[in-house]
């Protein structure tokens, strides 16, 4: 039985609950230097504004990587985000935030792909994304890349907000303690298959990313 957000807000108010809060600190960088000639913002218009919405699948995806630190070690997080309906189509977990991390994750997500899809792939300037095997895949595949500004995570605001919503559900507030790498990662996987195929959204109409696309014909 489905439950309405103003019922829960109602619940929450009476009992004394407060929404947890995401933490504004960012640690992990995977910036190197201008190891190779960077791809423009192609998110940014003329007037410093940024566009991350899609009218359908597989125009826009963005990408990031994300750190989490638990009593048993880091563990890091390579999603591939698709901005039509903000639906992680595939990602990557370890413990070593290195190239293969970055470019299975980006291969899982070309598996969406239709016939003459060639979505812009926005990412942070990180080295991950400056490699030669990423850019291998992206013109094997037909995307288009695009990069945020150096030191500017705003650039990337869409795959950020997702990092944020993902702590906060997720990590933020939990005893780690006694947990192992191997059992997080496997805990964060579930996260995200939950997020994917069963957490509910208003903006698709109270529905998971993959019942929307499932309602509209885009998945079996």
């Amino acid at each position: 039985m489905g439950v309405g957000e103003w019922t829960v807000r109602g619940i929450m108010r009476d009992e004394g609950l407060v929404a947890r809060a995401a933490k504004r600190k960012r640690g992990y960088s995977s910036y190197e230097g201008e190891t190779s000639e960077a791809p423009p913002n192609l998110l940014r218009d003329e007037r410093g504004k940024h566009h991350f919405r899609a009218d359908g699948p597989n125009e826009l995806w963005v990408t990031d990587v994300t750190e989490f630190r638990i009593p048993a070690g880091k563990v890091y997080l390579s999603p591939i985000v698709d901005c039509f309906d903000g639906m992680p189509l595939s990602w990557s977990i370890s413990t070593s935030p290195d190239a293969e991390m970055a470019n299975s994750s980006l291969l899982g997500a070309c598996g969406w792909l239709g016939e003459g899809d060639h979505p812009k792939v926005h990412s942070d300037r990180g080295c991950h994304y400056r490699w030669s095997g990423w850019i291998r895949i992206c013109d094997e595949h037909g995307l288009v890349r695009s990069m945020s500004r150096k030191g500017c995570s705003p650039d990337n605001a869409r795959c950020e907000g997702f990092f944020g919503r993902l702590k906060v559900e997720f990590f933020y507030g939990c005893d780690w303690s006694g947990v192992t790498i191997d059992e997080f990662m496997g805990m964060l996987d579930a996260y995200l298959r939950w997020y994917r195929d069963v957490r509910i959204k208003s903006d698709l109409g109270y529905r998971s990313p993959m019942q929307h696309r499932r309602d509209l014909g885009l998945a079996a």
